[in-house]
């Protein structure tokens, strides 16, 4: 009697491969199915019982798994080729991939999306036409179209009646008044745990990070400000939000302008930011806030030095506690303010400036303050 089909004894690093691809998912059912089946294999089931969990055909199990025993992992990534020519017209083609884009609900079908299997027992139904495709022929179909299985995203669209109106007074503050602009925000929460990120290492032999599972830290938000006209970030790190911290990190900011003169900060319209002591104090220190659209966060000028903070100073991280990671970003912000722009270039850009407002007549003093808090 001839022994039954096993896929050989997994390596460690297959396993966790295999293991990988059958929990998280992907987008390439090919090598999910293909996975199942190995792994299924490994875990002691028997050819027709992993037929019936991938509805595949026991031979194609078989073909798998004896393909996967002479040349490994790359049997989950088969390379067809030959065949029997097409047996579909364009015209029915084009009406496969406009059915595969179109909600199931609207043809009558009880589904919110379609998968291979239930489009392809569906074409064959339609009146007037005669597509009888199998399910990988119609993922080939779809892929050669540019049609893939994706996730859905979501969209959000600001709901401001101001929308207009916030987003001109900010661009023209950006635009004619940099030196004056200054903008706040929090970022976070920040936690202690291992953060995955990037680094140069040897092909196939990542920099690995131990996993923690019990976090007893908590978090903080830092709160960063940023001068446009300087290219200075700097702030601190507290254990919440609230009108307290950013009053204070308003402080912060009039500090780099002690001349008096009106300055303008750009930050998102969080109630945290908009307290009667928060208005009371800006208006008695000549300060103008500048609130973003609702929903509208990404107008706020000190997002986009966000990525860079958390790629170079938690991405690829273990830290220990808050303090290690706290002197971390303080570390970063310092080396990024000495090296945000050329000395030479910056001065010029200074001077520029400064000719202008004089010729404008326009007063606008102040020796700019480089401080990381």
């Amino acid at each position: 009697m001839a022994e039954p089909v096993r896929v050989r004894r997994l390596s460690d690093q297959e396993g966790r491969q295999l293991q990988q691809i059958v929990r998280r998912g992907t987008m390439n059912t090919v090598r999910y199915r293909r996975a199942m089946m190995l792994l299924a294999s490994a875990g002691g089931s028997r050819v027709p019982v992993i037929a019936q969990l991938v509805a595949a055909d026991e031979d194609t199990v078989r073909d798998v798994i004896h393909r996967f025993n002479e040349i490994g992992l790359a049997a989950l990534d088969p390379q067809w080729a030959g065949g029997r020519p097409r047996q579909l017209s364009p015209d029915d083609e084009d009406f496969v991939v406009k059915t595969a884009t179109t909600g199931p609900a609207r043809l009558g079908r009880p589904f919110t999306h379609w998968s291979l299997r239930k489009l392809a027992a569906y074409l064959p139904t339609v009146p007037g036409r005669t597509i009888n495709l199998g399910r990988e022929a119609l993922r080939c179909l779809l892929a050669r179209s540019g049609v893939t299985f994706q996730r859905t995203s979501t969209w959000k669209e600001s709901t401001d009646p101001d929308y207009d109106t916030k987003l001109d007074r900010i661009e023209y503050l950006l635009e004619h008044a940099p030196d004056r602009v200054f903008a706040f925000d929090e970022f976070g929460p920040l936690g202690i745990r291992p953060t995955a990120g990037t680094s140069w290492a040897p092909a196939g032999r990542p920099d690995r990070l131990p996993a923690t599972y019990h976090r007893t830290h908590g978090v903080t938000y830092f709160h960063g400000c940023y001068s446009v006209g300087d290219d200075t970030l700097w702030g601190v790190n507290r254990r919440r939000k609230g009108a307290v911290n950013s009053l204070a990190a308003l402080r912060s900011i009039r500090a780099a302008r002690p001349d008096g003169d009106p300055i303008h900060v750009i930050m998102d319209n969080l109630s945290a930011h908009k307290g009667t002591r928060i208005r009371t104090w800006a208006t008695q220190h000549q300060v103008e806030v500048c609130f973003t659209p609702t929903n509208a966060s990404w107008a706020d000028p000190i997002e986009a030095h966000f990525g860079p903070l958390r790629q170079f100073t938690l991405a690829n991280s273990h830290h220990p506690n808050h303090t290690v990671q706290t002197r971390a970003l303080q570390a970063y912000l310092r080396w990024r303010n000495t090296h945000a722009r050329h000395p030479d270039v910056l001065a010029a850009q200074r001077r520029e400036r400064a000719r202008i407002r004089s010729e404008k007549g326009i007063r606008w003093g102040g020796r700019p303050l480089l401080a990381v808090a």
